[in-house]
């Protein structure tokens, strides 16, 4: 069984923290700052471990900004020289604490303390930031700096952009994103994301992928609100993009493409409805919790002409009330010639998810084709 993602932080954590902290200055209160740290730890969940830490930690650092913020940075792991060229991504699960210094997650409660201590102080803030950023991120510490200080932050992510580290450069994306998950939603982004798109414009360039994954999602947050920016957006930049450039946007387009927002499917050639007939067939009439079943999609053209089509299959999950509520999963994009057929098996899976919680009763299947729902197939879900 996999280890809880909460023990993320864990004893140890709290213990390699502390002698880290000690090191900088014999003036930190180590035993405080454990006892602190420590109780009441094991029954929190991992963000709540996080929020416990830093308030261990700020109850234990200098009042002072720029010497809480100095212990902090020299407390830190050493990191190699950035070079361009490197992409940080697969190196993620190893930027733990070592003994050169503090990585990994126990950063998010570093962020945490300078997004409260720092707040009144922008620019000593962010320079902490960029130092942790480059041994973890500092994606959610940023965000209160956006909402109280946005022409600076602005300013300084018009400076980062450029930065050598990749790990900085995403930051900025993925701090600015306006509803980036378990952070604190940018509401004037959400309302207007006119101040960050310069700084996509050239990110989606960025020769690191880890970078432009984060730009390809800060730009599908944008849809989200405004899919006629993004519409227009990839209407300008797909006919020239390279192959990489491509994934991204269609990266970005994906939360469009599912809704079958038809100005989205047409800016990607697909958007003229399906001539033909869908046939869905189930390996069964029913499933257990916690199994899977397998869904035929049979597409029969009857077009003389070549058909470009978006196919993605939506499962119709019951919810507490009775009620069917689709979820969007890919299917396939592929070309059908004149009168041409395909068939392909999908597997539909009912495993209980944390964000999904699954009732017994009847549920559904269709298939979305170039934005066009087939009928609905019924199925029953049983314990």
């Amino acid at each position: 069984m996999a280890e809880p993602f909460k023990n993320l932080i864990n004893p140890s954590v709290v213990e390699a923290v502390a002698h880290h902290l000690r090191r900088v200055d014999q003036g930190f209160d180590a035993p405080r700052f454990k006892a602190l740290a420590l109780a009441g730890l094991e029954r929190l969940e991992f963000k709540a471990r996080a929020q416990h830490l830093a308030a261990a930690l700020l109850a234990t650092l200098p009042e002072d900004v720029d010497t809480c913020a100095t212990w902090l940075e020299r407390s830190l792991k050493a990191v190699p020289a950035p070079r361009r060229e490197h992409d940080p991504d697969k190196e993620l699960g190893s930027l733990g604490t070592d003994d050169t210094g503090v990585g990994g997650w126990a950063l998010w409660a570093y962020g945490e303390v300078m997004a409260q201590r720092g707040l009144p102080h922008p620019e000593r803030a962010l320079q902490a930031l960029h130092a942790i950023t480059q041994r973890f991120t500092a994606e959610f510490a940023i965000r209160p700096f956006l909402v109280a200080h946005p022409e600076v932050v602005l300013r300084t992510l018009h400076t980062w952009q450029h930065d050598p580290s990749a790990h900085v450069r995403r930051l900025v994306s993925e701090g600015s994103r306006p509803r980036l998950p378990w952070g604190l939603r940018l509401q004037a982004l959400v309302t207007d994301p006119s101040p960050t798109l310069p700084l996509l414009d050239t990110l989606q360039h960025d020769p690191s992928e880890y970078v432009r994954r984060s730009v390809a999602n800060h730009l599908n947050d944008i849809g989200k609100d405004h899919p006629d920016v993004l519409v227009d957006w990839v209407q300008r930049h797909r006919d020239s993009a390279s192959t990489e450039h491509q994934r991204l946007l269609r990266h970005a387009s994906r939360h469009l493409i599912k809704q079958g927002h038809g100005p989205m499917l047409q800016a990607w050639g697909v958007g003229t409805p399906f001539v033909g007939d869908v046939t869905l067939t189930l390996s069964a009439p029913e499933v257990r919790i916690g199994h899977s079943l397998e869904l035929c999609v049979t597409l029969q053209s009857r077009s003389p002409q070549a058909q470009d089509l978006e196919v993605d299959v939506r499962t119709h999950f019951r919810k507490a009330d009775g009620q069917l509520k689709p979820k969007t999963f890919k299917g396939r994009r592929l070309s059908l010639a004149p009168g041409e057929q395909a068939r392909w098996v999908q597997t539909l899976s009912f495993k209980p998810v944390s964000t999904r919680p699954l009732y017994i009763g009847r549920q559904g299947v269709d298939v979305q084709v170039n934005g066009q729902t087939s009928q609905l197939l019924h199925l029953s879900l049983i314990d």
